[in-house]
């Protein structure tokens, strides 16, 4: 009962991050975009980041909320997925140099991401 009621929370926590997130970068987008260059144009396009943040917040306070099985394996995937995601871009960094296209910062996270996911699944299969 308590792990349900903790991953719940965790939900509620994480996707008003991400709404929040999500909402402030569609903002950014189209305010900060036109602005003049200075200051609070850099602001504006920054301010996604509070929503990020807010990601954080909420996945450290899960991680303090879990027993201590649960942090272990989430430690781990997370160190797995970290590791996968180095090597792929890594990879890909040398690829650049045989003219490959330079692809965007934003990109890592999205492997990272998506990585990490590919680990919980295959981990949970594998456990069974």
């Amino acid at each position: 009962m308590h792990e349900k009621r903790v991953t719940r929370a965790y939900h509620r926590e994480l996707f008003g991050a991400i709404a929040l997130y999500t909402v402030l970068l569609m903002a950014a987008i189209r305010y900060g975009r036109p602005m003049d260059d200075g200051v609070l144009r850099t602001l504006v396009l920054a301010s996604p980041m509070i929503g990020f943040g807010v990601m954080i917040w909420a996945i450290a306070r899960h991680l303090a909320r879990v027993d201590e099985f649960i942090r272990k394996q989430l430690m781990e995937n997370v160190a797995l997925a970290a590791a996968i995601t180095a090597g792929l871009t890594f990879t890909y960094g040398f690829l650049e140099t045989a003219s490959y296209p330079k692809l965007s910062m934003f990109t890592v996270w999205c492997v990272l991401c998506g990585t990490f996911g590919v680990v919980q699944i295959v981990r949970k299969l594998a456990s069974k």
